[in-house]
């Protein structure tokens, strides 16, 4: 009997362990092989990824809600499911080694499969050449004198392009913002090929609410492959968020990269919103660095705004104050380990780093 049992133990642990293995070794393959940024950018960036991609927008645009969004409270919902069931199965049945051994294993072979979807499905474009390579613009370093050049610039854009909307910001609508993105990105890819959009998959996120509570305005599924994007944010906001998330859609993993393709995108459109939004944003973030360099400067910067721009900035102010919570710097700082993890050891000051871009930017072409 003692024979039998050893043999049924064997086979009982033979196949999780098999399982297991072989999924350690695909992911550590996979992990050497994202180690090259020039195979990154040619095999998969440019080359699989954009397939796939369209692949997974195909089959959730044509949906009227966020599936991406069902999925997450769904996995969210499974885990309680399971902790739930774990502490009853403990309580019945107390503590073994086989069980705790078993279930180790199958709790290692899911975290296995969702880090090689992720990184299948898009991840691996965070070890990619991207837009320093595709433009020929690398990002330099930079003096006070010039960072306060290119904030002035960028204050003068955001005070006449806040003129043309008029006294008040005439919103049209989340679809009507979504339509409008598409064909911005139409118009850059005329100047960027490497810009061109096909199958659009952007929604509003059925929990805007929740992710102003986490101080996010949107962000990009990619296990369903959809541009998820928070609608309760003040509308000038809306459009830049729009194109950083569809950015992300094209496989530029890199938060700075992403917002540099929004200002591309949002800049060439021929809708004034779109123009306000993008010189809104990179204004806070030029000026916030100037700040940090010479804050004489940049308080002389932000009196120099259009009382319209300081009418909007003190409204977006008392909006997020509203949602200002204990969780939500808990929930930065793990997004900022995140970015960290992945090629990004900014972390979550990496959308501020779209400074250099814009300044490398500015450089070669003698303005924005």
């Amino acid at each position: 009997m003692a024979k039998l049992r050893n043999i049924h133990m064997q086979q009982e642990w033979k196949r999780p362990i098999w399982k297991t293995a072989a999924l350690l070794i695909t992911a550590l393959v996979t992990g050497l092989w994202s180690n090259s940024p020039s195979r990154i950018e040619h095999w998969y960036s440019t080359g699989l990824y954009p397939f796939t991609a369209c692949i997974q927008r195909l089959f959730t645009g044509w949906l009227p809600f966020s599936l991406g969004d069902l999925f997450y409270a769904a996995c969210v919902l499974y885990l309680l499911f399971l902790v739930v069931r774990g502490v009853r199965r403990l309580f019945r049945n107390g503590v073994s080694w086989r069980g705790t051994g078993l279930l180790g294993l199958k709790l290692l072979r899911c975290l296995l499969v969702v880090y090689l979807a992720f990184q299948l499905l898009w991840g691996l474009n965070y070890n990619r050449k991207g837009i320093a390579w595709q433009l020929q613009m690398p990002a330099e370093s930079y003096t006070t004198a010039e960072l306060n050049a290119l904030t002035v610039e960028l204050r003068e854009k955001v005070n006449s392009s806040r003129k043309q909307l008029g006294d008040s910001i005439h919103y049209a609508g989340f679809d009507s913002l979504r339509r409008q993105s598409v064909r911005a990105y139409v118009l850059a890819a005329a100047k960027f090929p490497f810009l061109k959009y096909r199958q659009p998959s952007v929604k509003a996120s059925l929990f805007s609410e929740m992710l102003t509570y986490a101080g996010y305005t949107g962000y990009y599924n990619p296990f369903s492959g959809e541009a998820q994007v928070n609608t309760h944010v003040p509308p000038f906001y809306l459009p830049y968020v729009i194109c950083h998330e569809m950015a992300h859609q094209l496989g530029y993993g890199d938060e700075s990269e992403a917002n540099f393709v929004s200002y591309l995108v949002t800049t060439t459109s021929n809708e004034p919103l779109f123009h306000y939004s993008a010189y809104y944003d990179l204004f806070n973030y030029a000026n916030g660095e100037l700040y940090m360099r010479d804050s004489v400067a940049a308080r002389s910067n932000y009196r120099a705004l259009d009382t319209l721009v300081k009418q909007d900035m003190r409204a977006a102010r008392l909006f997020f104050s509203r949602y200002r919570n204990r969780i939500e710097p808990v929930l930065k700082f793990v997004y900022g380990q995140y970015l960290k993890a992945n090629n990004q050891p900014q972390g979550i000051d990496t959308y501020e780093a779209v400074t250099a871009w814009l300044m490398a930017y500015r450089k070669r072409n003698g303005g924005l």
